[in-house]
């Protein structure tokens, strides 16, 4: 695994927002139908009997928001501050602490996967072993639900919420996503893109629904 030593500044970026980032995304679901309406198609097609793994979870809002469903939900985030909030906050969710190259999951362990907005953190180079490891924690048939900003982009932070941070926001193409999703043992069943939402930050987001191959 080649390591770019991005991954230590992007815990303690989070580390250091993780209250400001709950009290700003705690309810944000509730303005985001399509978001809603492909994690109702993700449960229905999972089944009540699996766990959902919330991959980059942060403060664990959309594992919350699982949970509520009647979800077994599972959250695992980079973060110690944003865990610790989630099982604040939400005591129904189990929290894991974790990085998406090395997941804290055992081999077909989960029913589905998603993972909001969490891999535009990784270095380009970094999504084929991630999508390894979330192949390797689903179940035959599992589906794995990812969103991302779509572009070239690298935007940086350096003060969030008027916290100190070093965190790189990079930008991805669908296709290249797609294109290591398949090499991982995935099947893109479904892409989605839309606009930003109001309030939202002013870029274009896709959606990929992606489905275990060897099922």
């Amino acid at each position: 695994m080649e390591d770019h030593g991005d991954h230590d500044s992007v815990r303690r970026g989070y580390d250091a927002v993780a209250e400001d980032y709950f009290a700003g995304f705690r309810d944000e679901l509730a303005g985001k139908p399509l978001d809603r309406a492909l994690l109702t198609s993700l449960i229905e097609q999972t089944g009540r009997d699996a766990p959902i793994a919330d991959l980059g979870c942060g403060p664990g809002h959309v594992a919350g928001w699982l949970a509520d469903h009647g979800v077994r939900a599972v959250g695992v985030d980079l973060s110690a501050a944003m865990v610790e909030v989630g099982r604040r906050e939400y005591p129904a969710v189990e929290f894991r602490e974790g990085d998406l190259l090395a997941l804290p999951a055992a081999a077909g362990e989960f029913g589905a996967a998603v993972a909001f907005y969490s891999i535009i953190h990784l270095h380009p180079t970094e999504l084929s072993r991630a999508f390894e490891q979330v192949h390797r924690a689903l179940r035959p048939a599992g589906l794995f639900l990812l969103s991302f900003h779509i572009g070239t982009e690298i935007r940086h932070l350096d003060e969030w919420w008027g916290h100190s941070v070093d965190i790189d926001f990079r930008f991805l193409e669908p296709s290249d996503v797609a294109g290591a999703l398949e090499a991982a043992g995935f099947t893109v069943e479904t892409r989605a893109e839309r606009v930003p939402y109001a309030g939202e930050v002013d870029t274009r987001r896709a959606y990929l629904l992606a489905r275990r191959a060897d099922a």
